[in-house]
């Protein structure tokens, strides 16, 4: 299929498919005219990737992972794939640990900001002066 199929079938732009490609994430073959075509496992491959920087992972890290998927019987690269799999599940458990301080912190703003609204509403409205 050329890019726009993929694309469509995949939900994601012509232009990040040629990112992917770039970055080694993705791989077509070209048409004489130089035009590019991939196989139907593309579109697996694609949701793959999707997910994965969904995840937060930057293109660097899916390179070092992919390779488990296309040669799942080689325990170097399973070996390697492991570490880099071990390494972003710490990533991804400090960024839960930083986002839910921060939410902690945000909901000591926000009982603050509740009550001081609540004064607001309750004060007494300031008397108009006469000139």
């Amino acid at each position: 299929m050329r890019i726009g199929e993929l694309s469509k079938r995949t939900g994601v732009s012509p232009r990040s498919l040629r990112y992917y490609e770039e970055q080694g994430l993705l791989t077509s073959s070209r048409s004489e005219a130089g035009q590019r075509h991939y196989s139907d496992a593309a579109v697996q491959r694609v949701s793959l990737i999707r997910q994965l920087f969904d995840a937060g992972m930057s293109s660097r890290v899916i390179a070092t992972v992919l390779p488990c998927v296309d040669v799942p019987g080689d325990l170097g690269v399973a070996e390697e794939t492991f570490t880099a799999m071990m390494r972003e599940r710490d990533r991804i458990d400090a960024d839960i640990v930083h986002l839910i301080e921060t939410r902690d912190a945000l909901d000591v703003l926000i009982r603050g900001n509740r009550r001081h609204r609540a004064e607001l509403s309750t004060a007494p409205a300031p008397v108009a002066q006469s000139s």
